[in-house]
């Protein structure tokens, strides 16, 4: 039996771990990451705020007075109708900080490119 021959170089590089443009490859893919996550920040934003009135909600009113499409909405003759779903609007309010966090960072400085050593601009 014949072994498979090497599957060519793509693009005139080796195949061996020692390519010299793959670092450039992987700061080009991190740009284009950064660049796609920037433009998460505005809906971050806003599911924060709805989150943020979610758990508001949750804290103030007692479960038969909660909208219908909220989990742990009960009628009012139930046993637990003038329960407050404190879990639920702490785990709205994690998960709205978050988002808050996530925007946050994200706005931040974009990454320079490291100058040669001891150059400064």
């Amino acid at each position: 039996m014949m072994a498979p021959a090497a599957a060519p170089a793509r693009h005139g590089r080796a195949r061996a771990g020692c390519d010299v443009s793959r670092g450039h490859d992987v700061l080009y893919h991190l740009a284009i990451m950064n660049t796609r996550l920037r433009m998460l920040v505005v809906p971050a934003v806003i599911l924060g705020v709805i989150l943020l009135v979610v758990a508001v909600i949750y804290f103030v009113e007692p479960a038969h007075s909660l909208p219908s499409f909220f989990p742990g909405h009960v009628s009012a003759t139930s046993a637990e109708a003038n329960h407050h779903h404190t879990k639920h609007g702490i785990a709205a309010l994690v998960v709205a900080l978050a988002c808050f966090a996530f925007a946050w960072f994200q706005t931040g400085p974009k990454a320079q490119k490291a100058g040669p050593a001891g150059s400064q601009a």
